[in-house]
């Protein structure tokens, strides 16, 4: 046979091999001594040779996935040598094969017959268009043909188009992109952005914060959520906000990126750039997606900080892989998030799992094997001790993939991107103003004459004061009594609810550090104090919060420049702080005596009588005493020094330590003054600086209601 060119006689012997049911591959050529033109070339079974093992590549790394064997030295081929007449004639042709050859119907699946016809090419970009996936859109090809045999190509061929073609299509409009953070950048320096290049050729890598995100990620950067949903094929743009959570539990922007490559080398490069834009702050945690590449980024580049994969997003990944279980028992779904979201400890946690993997016959689930494995990073059990600005274990964290729901759907493309993503902006800048606004012009109804509630509503945001309010009136209901002393200062208690004794909580109180502990660990999660340490506190007396339990972050003057200092930003409640440490110190103590004496002998209890009379005389000796002036006093030793000037030869060792300790106390009596003196002066100054940042804040407030108004009115 001759053929007219050598993609003739591809194509003619690629056919062949459909008939028959095999794949093929070019192999090898030969070119012309005289212009390198080739002159001579081999096609293939796909089958032929076999693997090339190479010992460089693979004797320091292990292999995790390691590939099928696909060669098997099979000698069928075609070759074809260029005659002087230009055309293409057949040289040599070896028909048999040494393995089974695939019966028509799975001729589609091999890789030489895997290609996509215009008319399908033109059916997919119209489907995509319109926001379907390829599995869909696969489903749609299938009954447009006839069947899958009839299709020509797989889904992992129409998701590979579907992925190329997004990213030829966005290479065109990404310019529009840098264009308009650059001219963002020039309104406003502190607009940051970068690109990722490698070996000078753009990557298609964008990374931005504007001034905004970097100042909230400065007062809200504890915890971050880094959401990568939007890549996924039901939305045409790789867009993956960074995402926070403010003093209101409203979710804050801290950054954008546009991420065509999806390598671990883009998402290292992505964070790295983010730490530069928000001045290298870590934050203490971060939030993303269920992906083997994201887990390797975050550990490079954030090796102290806690990774925990979205529960959610593994939530709805199990209704994909399982859906076959969902669909014949209707209570899996219940007893997974039981299992999840409900158990107390990690022997709980273990043993329900089990319990339910063996009752459904999913021990051997590959999928459930690999998130199980994974289970210290998203079962909310294992992440209870770390920071997540979370109200609750079982919430939802609001900041996780809805920023910009709403606003970005599966039809948005890079040109209407823009408008969207400032309309977005806008809107949550707006919630937040109105939120400062019922924070700072209103005042939510108490619940108790507790000095504690008084105060929380005056420190915390409306949101967030509501939510200890929740605990705190909870605490009526709850019982704590004490189980076990320990040592000196740390005391155990058991937490329960009336009538739930056999769900109990235990808190360890240290009473002189005024510091509290509890198991189910809401502060360490949430940053707000649970009930059942509001519960110790209020059989303990203690009368309002510590200031080490106020986190600034969900107080009113979160964004305050001023740093002031929280132990003393309210004189009454260090006032009521103060006294509440000495009261309880002094009944922890007391009652210790009390215990002792009552251990011992008949003897022992009136010694323990006489001694505490005797404390009560010198107490009250002390509290007489303290109501001296200090001018009486200096009053005194000037008369005194007087008088004894004529006598001063005959007792002089005498009086010379007399008079020192006369003036050593009036030294005490002047330092305490002064410092008195101080702590007026420092209280008058905070409570300037607290009053100053309110009028900063209402004219902000009053700003953006101007510029709302002044929307409305255009």
């Amino acid at each position: 046979m001759e053929f007219e060119s050598e993609e003739a006689s591809k194509a003619f012997y690629n056919s062949y091999a459909r008939r028959v049911g095999f794949s093929t591959r070019v192999s090898s050529s030969r070119r012309s001594r005289r212009d390198g033109a080739i002159i001579q070339r081999q096609f293939v079974c796909a089958k032929e040779g076999f693997r090339n093992h190479n010992e460089k590549r693979t004797k320091d790394r292990e292999i995790k996935r390691p590939r099928m064997i696909t060669r098997v030295g099979c000698k069928a081929s075609l070759s074809v040598k260029m005659q002087d007449s230009g055309q293409w004639v057949v040289s040599g042709f070896v028909r048999e094969h040494n393995h089974e050859l695939v019966p028509p119907d799975q001729v589609h699946c091999l890789r030489s017959h895997r290609q996509i016809s215009g008319s399908a090419k033109t059916l997919i970009d119209t489907l995509q268009a319109a926001g379907m996936g390829p599995r869909r859109i696969m489903s749609a090809l299938i009954k447009e043909y006839g069947g899958i045999s009839k299709v020509g190509f797989t889904e992992v061929d129409c998701r590979n188009y579907m992925r190329n073609n997004r990213q030829r299509s966005m290479e065109g409009d990404i310019q529009l992109l840098i264009d308009y953070l650059r001219q963002k950048n020039s309104e406003n320096p502190n607009f940051f952005y970068a690109v990722q290049c490698e070996d000078d050729q753009f990557t298609g890598n964008v990374l931005w914060a504007d001034p905004k995100a970097r100042s909230d990620f400065a007062y809200f950067g504890d915890t971050v959520t880094f959401d990568t949903t939007y890549r996924s094929n039901r939305y045409r743009l790789p867009f993956a906000p960074i995402t926070g959570v403010n003093h209101h539990g409203q979710p804050v922007l801290f950054g954008c990126a546009f991420i065509m490559s999806e390598t671990e080398a883009s998402f290292v490069w992505l964070f790295n750039t983010w730490l530069t834009a928000v001045s290298g702050h870590h934050p203490v945690s971060i939030t993303t997606d269920h992906d083997v590449v994201l887990r390797s980024a975050v550990m490079q580049v954030f090796p102290e900080t806690r990774h925990r994969f979205c529960k959610w997003h593994i939530f709805k990944k199990c209704q994909e892989k399982l859906s076959h279980v969902f669909l014949k028992h209707p209570t899996f779904e219940v007893d997974f998030h039981k299992c999840v979201n409900l158990t107390e400890s990690v022997e709980e946690f273990e043993s329900c799992w089990f319990s339910l993997v063996d009752r459904y016959e999913l021990r051997d689930h590959d999928w459930l094997q690999a998130i199980y494995s994974d289970r210290k990073q998203w079962v909310p059990v294992y992440l209870r001790d770390t920071f997540f600005a979370e109200m609750s274990i079982t919430q939802r964290s609001d900041s996780m993939n809805s920023y910009f729901d709403g606003y970005i759907n599966a039809s948005t493309n890079l040109q209407h991107f823009f408008k969207l993503y400032e309309k977005a902006l806008e809107s949550r800048n707006e919630k937040e103003v109105r939120a400062d606004y019922d924070t700072m012009n209103t005042s939510p109804a108490l619940k108790t004459p507790s000095p504690m509630e008084k105060q929380a509503s005056e420190l915390y945001t409306r949101k967030l004061f509501s939510r200890f309010q929740e605990e705190l009136f909870e605490t009526l209901t709850f019982m704590a009594s004490k189980v076990d002393d320990g040592d000196e200062d740390r005391i155990t208690y058991q937490v329960s609810k009336f009538g739930e004794d056999n769900k109990p909580y235990y808190v360890k109180f240290n009473v002189l550090k005024m510091r509290a502990a509890c198991s189910c660990q809401m502060f360490e999660f949430s940053g707000l104090l649970c009930r059942h340490i509001l519960a110790v506190f209020r059989v303990t007396n203690v009368l309002t919060l510590p200031s080490h339990y106020i986190l600034r972050r969900w107080t009113r003057n979160a964004r305050s420049s001023v740093v002031i200092e929280e132990s003393s930003a309210d004189v009454y409640t260090n006032y009521l702080e103060s006294q509440t440490v000495r009261y309880n110190t002094l009944r922890h103590e007391a009652f210790r005596f009390v215990d002792e004496a009552m251990k011992s002998s008949a003897d022992s209890y009136d010694v323990a009588l006489t001694a505490l009379k005797e404390a009560a005389k010198e107490v009250l000796n002390a509290a007489k005493n303290d109501g001296r002036s200090s001018a009486f006093s200096n009053g005194r030793n000037k008369v005194a020094s007087a008088g004894d000037k004529g006598t001063e030869k005959f007792s002089s060792g005498t009086r010379v330590q007399d008079d020192m300790d006369k003036k050593i106390q009036q030294l005490r009596n002047e330092v305490e003054r002064a410092s008195r003196k101080c702590e007026v002066y420092r209280a008058n100054l905070l409570s300037v600086l607290k009053d100053i940042e309110d009028h900063k804040l209402q004219l902000s407030i009053n700003v953006q209601n101007i510029k709302i108004s002044m929307k409305d009115n255009l």
